[in-house]
């Protein structure tokens, strides 16, 4: 009875330190860590021949928010859900460190996903930076206020909700990321909807990208739909084709891009294509001391005349979190075109004038 009793308690034992195992090997599967994040930037902007609301205009000065980058507060975080499987989710909102204003109406107006991750690529859902945002990658000033988004009006950096996006892994540095954002139109699949896919290529030094995005009108078009400025329906729905590389070799990183927008169903007339250029570089002068050069150029059809943009800038860094910055810059409007040096004003020196400008001030990261 002894023996029999030993017995029984052994196995109680064994079953007992077996459920411990798998419970603690559980828990070690599903630890899960959150992260908060942001950063504050704040300064000093200047415009020549800035216009105001009543059409008078002048040289404006103004507190500086985010012409360098957005000033943004976020929290990410990851659960590991065991095989190789991750849950990960972001919450991030950007601001203006001058007024204390979000960037928006929403109360996370810059991204707020969730999605897994695993050894066949990442999906996520909900709310994101477009896809064309990758042209940050291309941008030699870091897509600043005075940058690739000044000469096409601000088309190569808007938000996108509703979305859905799928990230392949590393293939020897290709990678691919496709995107949509559902227009959410009863009746139609297209009415408003966005698409794009973008695809990198980064091996030793080198980087280039590709990046194919549409966006369509309320029709689920390409411009049928007459923006307030008419002329500027292209650069608020229509086809874009951005292509570029870097390179970097020692301290000096290397900058081309183009950019290619269509749209095919404006009216007679009107603005339907424009074609964007730039090239750039990055050199470290010292370990905290960055110069920043770089020359745009954009040509648009139908009268729309043509722009060269002028950029030069600089960051020292305090430390790893802490920067000052620095940039200045020139756009010579030449025939009707009329582009803001700044890509976020909503209005320029009046067709086929110039604008000189810069911004300085402090980012700090946390």
């Amino acid at each position: 009875m002894r023996q029999v009793k030993a017995s029984f308690t052994g196995k109680k034992t064994l079953c007992a330190l077996a459920l411990l195992g798998a419970f603690s090997a559980q828990a070690q599967a599903q630890t899960s860590s959150v992260t908060i994040y942001g950063r504050v930037v704040a300064g000093v902007d200047v415009v020549s021949n800035a216009t105001n609301a009543d059409g008078t205009s002048g040289t404006r000065w103004r507190a500086a928010s985010n012409q360098w980058g957005t000033s943004m507060i976020g929290f990410k975080g990851t659960e590991d859900l065991g095989g190789g499987t991750n849950a990960f989710f972001l919450l991030e909102s950007g601001f203006g460190a001058t007024t204390g204003k979000t960037n928006g109406t929403e109360l996370f107006n810059r991204r707020s996903y969730v999605g897994l991750q695993g050894g066949a690529g990442s999906i996520k859902f909900g709310r994101n930076l477009f896809i064309n945002n990758d042209v940050w990658f291309l941008d030699p000033t870091g897509q600043q206020w005075i940058g690739t988004a000044s000469l096409v009006k601000g088309r190569n950096w808007p938000g996108a909700a509703n979305v859905i996006e799928y990230q392949t892994p590393d293939f020897g540095g290709f990678t691919a990321t496709l995107q949509t954002s559902l227009g959410e139109q009863a009746g139609s699949v297209k009415n408003g909807r966005k698409d794009g896919i973008s695809l990198a290529y980064i091996k030793n030094g080198l980087e280039l990208r590709a990046i194919y995005d549409v966006v369509r009108d309320a029709n689920g078009k390409y411009g049928s739909v007459p923006t307030t400025t008419a002329a500027d329906t292209i650069f608020t729905n229509s086809k874009e084709l951005i292509l570029g590389g870097t390179y970097k070799i020692d301290n000096l990183k290397m900058f081309v891009g183009y950019e290619n927008l269509k749209a095919p169903d404006v009216a007679a007339g009107l603005p339907s294509k424009v074609n964007h250029y730039w090239i750039g570089a990055n050199y470290d002068l010292t370990p905290q001391l960055t110069l920043i050069g770089s020359v745009f150029r954009v040509n648009v059809n139908n009268g729309g005349g043509n722009a060269n943009l002028y950029m030069l800038g600089a960051n020292y860094y305090l430390s790893k979190r802490t920067l000052l910055y620095v940039g200045a810059g020139s756009v010579r409007n030449k025939g009707n075109a009329n582009f803001a040096l700044e890509a976020a004003d909503a209005t320029g020196p009046g067709a086929g004038k110039g604008q000189n400008g810069g911004y300085f001030g402090v980012a700090h990261s946390f």
